[in-house]
């Protein structure tokens, strides 16, 4: 028995160093392109990295540890264990598969707030309707695009039916365009940071003044615009300086005068 437990620890440790590494370039991957700063949080790619690492890097190393025993012929060890890895790659291929889908692709100013798309959040039939540079989906991090107004009547009833629908203008591929021609509304939409500074608690003004030093701007010449998902909707604004340019990001809520983030219109 005790020769059979220290075996089964021996492969059990073997395995757990391979699954490490591999979870470890998994976790380089996910954080480093995915998912940058903020979006670790704010598209949930943490939880979902967390849980695939501690399904496959765990169960596997712990199967093995059950399954290995050196009384078994090399033919019935090789098998149990093929098993095993065969059953962890599958878990890791899901595992990445679904946190790509969660990635960030699309960082779009909507009406006044900055949204986070996904993948899970589009229709992949709508993608051919995006202007050429949109119409393949990032993979390095959200490209920085407006959603533009409807361009008539009937584009606007279009428009509400979508939105009530769940469908918003961010999600809309056909919809997508350089955020450049954006910015002025973007402009005219955000609120100085000082005086949304002044409403928070100690932890939120401490959270903006590192966001401003990071910055390199004074308080003084910094705004901001809430910044959304489709799983955080008041956890944190985006820093713009004077051009609507976004410099910085701060775990703050963008929507102070209100718990509910407030409805946009849906007339865009």
């Amino acid at each position: 028995m005790n020769s059979r437990i220290r075996s089964a620890v021996k492969a059990f440790l073997i395995h757990l160093c391979a699954s490490a590494l591999v979870g470890t370039c998994s976790a380089l991957l996910v954080l480093g392109l995915w998912f940058p700063f903020p979006y670790r949080d704010l598209a949930g790619g943490m939880f979902l990295l967390w849980l695939l690492i501690g399904v496959d890097v765990g169960c596997g190393p712990l199967l093995t540890a059950v399954l290995y025993n050196p009384a078994k012929s090399r033919r019935e060890l090789t098998l149990d264990l093929s098993i095993v890895v065969l059953v962890q790659l599958a878990a890791l291929v899901y595992g990445v598969y679904s946190i790509s889908q969660a990635r960030p692709v699309v960082l779009a100013f909507e009406v006044d707030r900055f949204v986070a798309v996904t993948p899970a959040d589009l229709d992949p039939a709508q993608l051919p309707e995006a202007l050429p540079q949109y119409q393949s989906l990032s993979w390095t991090g959200p490209r920085l695009v407006g959603a533009r107004d409807a361009r008539n009547g009937d584009e606007r009833l279009k428009s509400v039916e979508l939105s009530l629908q769940g469908i918003e203008p961010s999600a809309r591929p056909g919809w997508w365009q350089p955020y450049e021609e954006s910015a002025p509304t973007a402009q005219k939409r955000m609120k100085p940071l000082a005086d949304l500074r002044q409403t928070q608690h100690a932890t939120g003004q401490a959270a903006i003044d590192q966001a401003a030093q990071k910055a390199g701007l004074p308080l003084a010449q910094l705004f901001y615009l809430p910044l959304t998902s489709a799983k955080k909707l008041d956890s944190w604004i985006a820093i713009l300086d004077k051009d609507a340019q976004i410099v910085g990001y701060a775990p703050v809520d963008g929507f102070p005068a209100d718990n509910n983030p407030p409805a946009k219109q849906s007339g865009k």
